[in-house]
């Protein structure tokens, strides 16, 4: 996704802000296809339906769980950290960061 939206940014002439939702509606349905092939591949282990699963359901609980983590941080905190980061603006500064010279 970031890749596009720098892309879309530098040859496209785009703002960050478009530049990153160009990018993201491009990039949805691709995450979203990867994302539940492998939930679909990773629920019958979640679940432990078979007899002797018991031991391999952890395992399938985890990669469900690690999933859908995932793709929450993919698809809400990496455009924000994108327009953080490549906005042309910086991180924002908080009063506390500014260094005041002293007098010794």
């Amino acid at each position: 996704m970031i890749d596009f939206a720098l892309d879309a940014q530098r040859n496209g002439g785009m703002a960050p802000l478009a530049a990153i939702r160009t990018a993201c509606l491009l990039r949805f349905r691709p995450i979203m296809m990867t994302t539940s092939a492998a939930l679909m591949g990773a629920l019958p282990i979640a679940f432990g339906l078979v007899e002797g699963s018991e031991l391999r359901q952890p395992l399938g609980i985890t990669i469900v769980g690690g999933l859908l983590f995932s793709q929450v941080i993919t698809l809400f905190i990496t455009p924000v950290i994108y327009l953080d980061r490549y906005s042309g603006s910086g991180p924002l500064k908080l009063e506390s960061d500014k260094i005041t010279p002293t007098s010794i």
